[in-house]
């Protein structure tokens, strides 16, 4: 992953026009370890989400800070791994729309264009060392996407995937030595897979039939990974292990969840739900799915969330 507003027509659209395919309600990042939970970064529309900006606030849902106000889409939010920086998406929201990946660093100073390509590229993740970024990217923006891989500063790119299907949400492994996705690869239904950071070896991790949308992401000792899934309710959270085995479910309400995003120690995820109205809040729960809490009310896209605290 990669994020939504009102249900269920204008949810669906968005996470449709933002993933570059149309499956229903379904449309990632790493969160990388740390000794204390940062902030939390996310897209916050304020009533037209062709020109969201990007926020953050402290875990406890308080001082929320305006990081980005351009005319543009501004959304698909990921920590590098120092927690200093913060990789985007930037441009149109429209389908077809071109949309570019960004860095800035986590106050929001120091906007600098990643890449260059005129195409619809979204949901960026910085590799554990910070020195490339991951993306998904349609090339031409009305082609189905595949997995992308480019130097933070914008030179290098490499075509990580080139399946005629659609290939969503990266998120590089704690270690870096993989990287999950979403794909459609095997039977147009969105499933979660993984694959070597070189692209080699995809292994397909789901396969019951419900989609899996936005999005995977890995806990911080990539044991683990974090994901969505159709199969019950409006969408739930789920983990399971690297492997795809021990399937847990870990949210119930019939309302949509969405956009897990581990914590950097390991203890909590942050989702989306729309369990209390149309609008997507954040909320935070153990990562055991106890203890669920909203946090901050509003409309939210996919949450990402540094790995250090820092009030600078």
């Amino acid at each position: 992953m990669h994020k939504g507003l009102r249900l269920p027509v204008i949810t669906a659209t968005i996470i449709a026009l933002l993933s570059g395919i149309v499956v229903g309600i379904a449309p990632a990042q790493a969160t990388y370890p740390g000794t204390a939970d940062g902030r939390l970064a996310f897209g916050m529309p304020l009533g037209n989400v062709a020109t969201t900006d990007i926020y953050s606030l402290t875990p406890n849902g308080e001082a929320l800070r305006q990081l980005t106000a351009a005319p543009d889409f501004e959304a698909c939010t990921a920590y590098s791994p120092d927690g200093t920086e913060i990789a985007y998406c930037r441009g149109g929201f429209a389908a077809g729309a071109v949309a570019e990946i960004w860095r800035m660093k986590q106050n929001g100073n120091k906007q600098q264009q990643v890449t260059r390509l005129g195409a619809r590229s979204l949901f960026p993740d910085f590799s554990p060392d910070g020195s490339r970024i991951a993306f998904m990217s349609a090339i031409p923006a009305t082609a189905q996407p595949d997995i992308y891989a480019i130097r933070s500063d914008g030179t290098g790119l490499v075509q990580l995937t080139s399946d005629p299907a659609a290939d969503l949400f990266p998120a590089w492994s704690p270690d870096g030595r993989r990287i999950a996705f979403v794909s459609t690869r095997n039977g147009g239904v969105q499933q979660v897979w993984v694959m070597n950071a070189d692209g080699s070896d995809p292994t397909q991790l789901t396969f019951d039939p419900a989609p899996k949308g936005q999005l995977p992401d890995w806990s911080p000792d990539g044991t683990r990974i974090a994901y969505q899934s159709l199969a019950t309710g409006g969408g739930d959270i789920y983990v399971m292990n690297a492997d795809g085995s021990g399937n847990t479910r870990l949210t119930s309400d019939p309302a949509l969840d969405f956009g897990p995003a581990w914590s950097p120690t390991g203890t909590r995820i942050a989702f989306l739900s729309t369990r209390n109205g149309p609008d997507h809040q954040l909320f935070l729960m153990n990562a055991d799915g106890t203890d669920q809490m909203l946090i901050h009310t509003g409309d939210h896209l996919v949450p990402a969330w540094q790995p250090r605290f820092d009030e600078q």
